[in-house]
């Protein structure tokens, strides 16, 4: 699968499930993950990549820090990723 479509099905299960899903087209900060998702006061940034994708040194690099600042940021590539990374450890 291609990872717009997993990105697509990661957005539609997020929505059903009450997250305001912000898809981070271009900002300032390249390796910015590609979703902000919110909900009850906890935000969590999403890199979705496809089975066989590649995290850069530079979304490694940003997803390390956006964790050292308290905030919540992983990598996923399919719909079970959400289950475990979105709900059980939160």
């Amino acid at each position: 699968m291609k990872e717009s479509q997993i990105q697509k099905k990661i957005m539609d299960r997020m929505r059903k499930n009450g997250w305001l899903v912000v898809k981070l087209i271009q900002t300032n900060l390249n390796g910015i993950p590609d979703l902000l998702c919110i909900r009850n006061g906890v935000s969590i940034f999403l890199e979705v990549k496809a089975e066989n994708g590649v995290v850069s040194p530079l979304q490694e690099h940003l997803i390390d820090t956006i964790n050292k600042f308290g905030v919540h940021a992983r990598v996923v590539n399919c719909l079970e990723d959400i289950d475990v990374y979105c709900y059980k450890n939160l």
